[in-house]
């Protein structure tokens, strides 16, 4: 399970939009990678799972209604109350 990847594909909506000109919150990006967080929960425990946080997060691009968004992440090392995941976030 350690480095398999789970990726997700969307179109970003206009109603993710929450700034001028369809300017996406950067928040949504945090919701997307939960979910591909709680997939890779879900094939390592059989269960679903919640993170503690994230570290160094940077958004090197605007992101728009109607981009077309991957989001892809991957388990790095098990502890034994832990997990260290990477993600990231790409505009195609």
């Amino acid at each position: 399970m350690i480095g398999e990847k789970v990726t997700l594909r969307v179109r970003m909506s206009a109603g993710e939009a929450h700034y001028a000109g369809d300017l996406v919150n950067g928040s949504h990006i945090l919701d997307f990678w939960g979910d591909v967080g709680t997939e890779l929960a879900i094939r390592l425990f059989g269960d679903e799972s919640l993170f503690l946080g994230y570290e160094n997060v940077r958004f090197t691009a605007p992101v728009y209604a109607g981009d077309f968004m991957e989001y892809t992440g991957w388990i790095e090392k098990v502890g034994n109350t832990s997990l260290t995941c990477k993600f990231e976030a790409y505009k195609y």
